[in-house]
């Protein structure tokens, strides 16, 4: 063993990590929001939300990139804490899927089809399919999937590097002399969470741990303190994730080492017991790379059997041990988006998305609120507009600076097409509280100084403020359901409002001139009519971006000109709402 050997071993660690993490971040990509989507779905069901971890987990292949989502959707205030624990032991299963992958480089036989099965042999093949697929194909789906198989050759290169750079120790008298020192239970407990915790890898850890077994100097009774320990270790990437993070994002962290740490206190005393009455022959035994892998599977399963029906004394455990000092007045009501789900691209988009469903339904409630002034003004109201026009302000600000930190992320194309249709809405969103707001003057001024419009204008005035709730209606449904559908519907109904008020203005100017209407009057019907064609603007921008995200395009005039001319549905709809709110 020399310094080049050593170099190789430092080279394949590094090809593995990158590998790994190519892989995961592809998996993930291609997996897009669905992977928020099934937490959000997410039942009380304990083995449902076991088996979703273990899905995220080997969609993502690292249980610390899930426990890290976590963290970051408890910091939310997307899930709850207590929600977290059953998802945490499914991740601790799903990981274990790494090792068996990393296994088959010990597999050995003559035979030509079992040959395959070594990475080494498959893994080019792969790879030059991986490369085929980033150079050749048009589409991004496709060029993930090349990503994710030349992530993996990668990944199985470096392993490879690192069992080349260690097998020269199995001759070495001074390595015999220090795996001896491994005997210790302890010391392999504290060399595996150590180790793991630098690199912030258990697969890594493990791979190393598989490769210094083809020596055959790695006994099960090494293997198994050394593999509790790089599963503590792994926690730290989770540790380090929760600092500056709330209360309940860091319960996350302590709960996920806390499972570890509580399985390696039971079940190591348990091996050392029964081992020490029975003398297992096993022990002394050499272990091959499967046999780490399987190992790594019993700790974890055992653990989840141990203590998932204790679930509940864990997770107030945790709370015991990370308290919360904070008063109810200072908690978060509403979601908050957190930086940490930037390392969960697609699930960060995911949010993001809700995020701007909640500011639809804000935009949505405001303007009901405002028409509703002109039929019996409130003070009441009128205040909680105002502060709801804040918070549509606080809403742009943040989830527009939260989606260009989130675009210079790698992002699928569907991804990308959703952070595109949100940035073009929320602009919309927070300029329908600004006409609230202006509602809300008009609506004042009308109460103050008593002004009232003649029979005929306040019919008017009626029909008109029909379709604009009409109008609100869809396109905060066709939003929130991601509707293309319902979407088509608004531009018709926009061009009706347009007519609409077109009519009412010149309908006003002849009742002025025959003196049916006060020129004060006509100032507060003309601030009326310009909010109310501005808000179906406004509904119409929103519209066109939740069509336009199905053609990538954002076009909004090519795309207006094109329905409005010649387009039999448009005519078709468009003639149903001109009979639906026609002036009598």
């Amino acid at each position: 063993m020399d310094v080049f050997n050593l170099l190789s071993l430092i080279g394949g660690l590094t090809f593995f990590l990158y590998g790994m993490n190519v892989m995961s971040s592809s998996l993930e990509k291609m997996a897009g929001g669905r992977l928020e989507e099934m937490l959000r779905r997410m039942t009380a069901n304990p083995l449902l939300s076991m088996v979703l971890g273990a899905v995220i987990t080997i969609a993502m292949q690292s249980s610390s990139a899930t426990t890290v989502m976590l963290v970051g959707l408890v910091n939310s205030g997307i899930m709850q804490f207590s929600q977290t624990i059953h998802i945490i032991f499914g991740a601790n299963v799903g990981t274990t899927l790494t090792a068996w992958i990393t296994s088959l480089s010990g597999i050995q036989s003559d035979l030509f089809w079992v040959q395959m099965l070594k990475p080494k042999n498959f893994s080019p093949l792969l790879a030059f399919a991986g490369i085929l697929m980033l150079m050749l194909s048009k589409k991004d789906r496709k060029k993930t999937v090349g990503t994710v198989l030349v992530g993996f050759a990668v990944l199985m290169y470096g392993m490879e590097m690192m069992s080349g750079a260690v097998s020269p120790l199995a001759d070495m008298p001074e390595f015999e002399s220090l795996l001896v020192q491994f005997s210790n239970p302890l010391l392999g407990v504290l060399i595996g969470a150590v180790f793991t915790g630098i690199i912030q890898s258990s697969a890594a850890s493990m791979g190393i741990l598989q490769a210094l077994s083809m020596t055959g100097s790695i006994t099960y009774g090494m293997a198994l303190p050394i593999i509790m320990g790089l599963n503590i270790g792994t926690c730290a990437t989770s540790l380090i994730s929760c600092i500056g993070t709330n209360v309940k994002a860091r319960r996350v962290a302590i709960l996920h080492v806390s499972i570890k740490i509580i399985g390696t206190l039971i079940l190591l005393p348990l091996f050392l017991l029964g081992n020490s009455l029975f003398h297992w022959s096993f022990v002394t035994q050499a272990a091959k790379p499967w046999d780490i892998a399987l190992l790594h599977t019993i700790f974890n399963l055992l653990t989840c059997a141990l203590l998932m029906p204790v679930a509940g004394r864990l997770v107030q455990l945790t709370e015991r041990l990370v308290k919360d000092h904070s008063h109810p007045a200072d908690t978060v009501s509403q979601p908050q988006l957190d930086e940490l789900l930037l390392r969960s691209p697609s699930v960060a988009v995911g949010e993001s998305f809700h995020v701007s469903k909640d500011m639809c339904r804000q935009a949505h409630e405001i303007l009901q609120l405002a028409i509703g002034l002109f039929d019996r003004f409130d003070e009441t109201a009128e205040q909680r507009i105002l502060q709801m026009e804040d918070s549509l302000d606080n809403f742009e600000d943040k989830l527009g600076t939260y989606l260009v930190k989130l675009s210079s992320q790698a992002l699928s194309s569907e991804d990308s097409q959703v952070v595109s249709k949100i940035l073009h809405a929320i602009g919309d969103f927070e300029r329908l509280g600004d006409h609230a707001c202006n509602l809300v003057k008009v609506a004042r001024e009308i109460h103050e100084k008593q002004v009232s419009f003649s029979p005929n204008a306040t019919r008017e005035i009626k029909v008109l403020t029909d379709a604009i709730q009409e109008i609100l209606n869809i396109t905060a449904c066709a939003y929130d359901g991601d509707s293309v559908e319902l979407a088509a519907k608004v531009e018709p109904l926009e061009q009706v409002i347009d007519r609409l008020t077109v009519q009412i203005k010149n309908n006003h100017v002849k009742r002025l001139q025959h003196g049916a209407c006060t020129i004060e009057g006509g100032f507060i019907l003309a601030d009326l009519l310009n909010n109310y064609e501005r808000i179906s603007d406004h509904c119409s921008n929103i519209a066109v971006a939740i069509i336009e995200v199905e053609h990538n395009s954002f076009d909004t005039h090519k795309y207006l000109n094109g329905v409005k001319y010649g387009n039999s549905v448009f005519n078709e709809i468009y003639d149903s709402f001109d009979k639906k709110y026609a002036l009598k």
